[in-house]
């Protein structure tokens, strides 16, 4: 397996990132070895929270029915009990202009219900992850992005919004994407206003973070040279 620890040493160095990356891990069944979420959670994004805290742990589908929205952007049925929250939430959204009805359909999901969901730091994922988060100010996730590209790996998808748990799916689909993030995840997560998010595909990690030291070691030197041309340059 991947040394997870020694590569989210490198890529936070290199990134200047304040929040530790999170792995997550979409399975059939529980891993062995790895502890079961205890408790309840608002949001399925309060587990991304829960994990860039330290926390490994997985959780089942049943952890996750307190969000109507992240229940279906991860491919999750509510029990009939509770079936009317997803469209009470969506009324709710409609009613006051957060979204039009007919964009619902649009909103990308997993292929298939998971078993089980793994959360943990990068450097402590128990199994190799399906999609790492990583979130930051732009200035600073925009090399994870130019890493990406160098790579040949890059951003395959627009600027994503809400909701942001659809950039799970999304990067699984179509590789690193770029997420602006929405007021849900911003709550329930603490993410500030001026952070982003970059979910990057697992399969395409080692690549990127192989990239990661020359972009910002080339950015820099750029940044010296920007100033210079601007100094000399510069009239008013």
């Amino acid at each position: 397996m991947t040394d997870y620890r020694d590569m989210e040493q490198r890529l936070s160095s290199a990134l200047g990132l304040r929040r530790r990356p999170v792995g997550v891990a979409f399975r059939e069944r529980p891993p062995a070895g790895v502890a079961r979420f205890e408790g309840a959670a608002p949001s399925g994004c309060s587990f991304w929270r829960i994990a860039a805290g330290g926390r490994a742990f997985y959780t089942v589908p049943a952890d996750h029915y307190n969000c109507p929205i992240g229940s279906y952007t991860h491919n999750i049925q509510l029990p009939e009990a509770r079936g009317q929250e997803l469209p009470q939430t969506l009324s709710l959204m409609s009613s006051i202009g957060y979204l039009r009805m007919e964009e619902v359909p649009g909103i990308p999901r997993l292929p298939r219900t998971p078993g089980a969901v793994v959360y943990a730091p990068l450097g402590e994922m128990p199994v190799d992850p399906d999609v790492v988060l990583f979130i930051g100010p732009p200035g600073r996730v925009m090399l994870l992005q130019e890493a990406a590209g160098r790579a040949g790996v890059g951003v395959q998808a627009p600027l994503l919004g809400r909701p942001t748990c659809m950039a799970l799916p999304v990067a699984l689909a179509l590789g690193t994407v770029i997420s602006v993030g929405c007021i849900g995840n911003r709550v329930y997560t603490d993410v500030g206003e001026d952070e982003l998010y970059v979910a990057v595909p697992g399969r395409d990690l080692p690549k990127i973070a192989a990239e990661v030291e020359t972009i910002a070691g080339a950015n820099g030197k750029l940044t010296e040279y920007h100033r210079d041309r601007r100094a000399a340059l510069s009239t008013a």
